[in-house]
């Protein structure tokens, strides 16, 4: 695998399904022990790509394939959607890469579709939103994201921490 060659391109409306699988196997891996197993045994395939299909239309997502065309990694972003955070105006919402696929650099090539998005935007700055507990918090530290907040979510009546991460100028990543 370490010789395979990843494809970072575009989502379409037919990555829906792909995006959607992804979505659930990596929150199943990533997040076994610290989201409720209830919560993550109830995820469905069908229901993510729904979200999906409504968040490619809307645009800012991108896939990462390999060499069969299998979808193995995807991310999205756009405008910042809190409005909380002043003086940070573009957001990565998502980026999630199978499990057997992480470490091999796909993470920033997948990162840097929705930079040249935030600046045709012309926005300068970003922030993201990850569960504290996460271990690939590290990675956003790794690429010099600092810690602007910590805030709190609820997933199936779980108090979780959230660190926010925040660039403030997106030329540095």
């Amino acid at each position: 695998m370490d010789s395979e060659i990843i494809k970072i391109r575009k989502a379409v409306l037919t990555d829906a399904k792909g995006i959607g699988k992804v979505h659930v196997d990596s929150w199943k891996t990533t997040y076994v022990n610290i989201v409720p197993d209830e919560y993550l045994n109830n995820l469905s395939y069908e229901k993510r790509e729904e979200l999906w299909l409504n968040n490619i239309a809307e645009g800012g997502v991108y896939i990462a394939e390999n060499q069969n065309g299998e979808i193995v990694g995807f991310s999205s972003g756009g405008k910042e959607r809190s409005g909380k955070y002043c003086g940070f105006d573009g957001e990565l919402y998502a980026i999630y890469i199978l499990k057997e696929y992480q470490g091999q650099g796909i993470g920033k090539a997948l990162i840097k579709p929705i930079i040249v998005e935030i600046k045709e935007m012309g926005l300068n700055s970003m922030l993201v939103i990850v569960l504290k507990d996460n271990i690939s918090r590290l990675f956003y530290e790794a690429l010099g994201g600092k810690k602007l907040d910590e805030i709190y979510t609820e997933i199936a009546g779980k108090q979780l921490s959230e660190f926010v991460y925040a660039w403030e100028d997106i030329n540095n990543i």
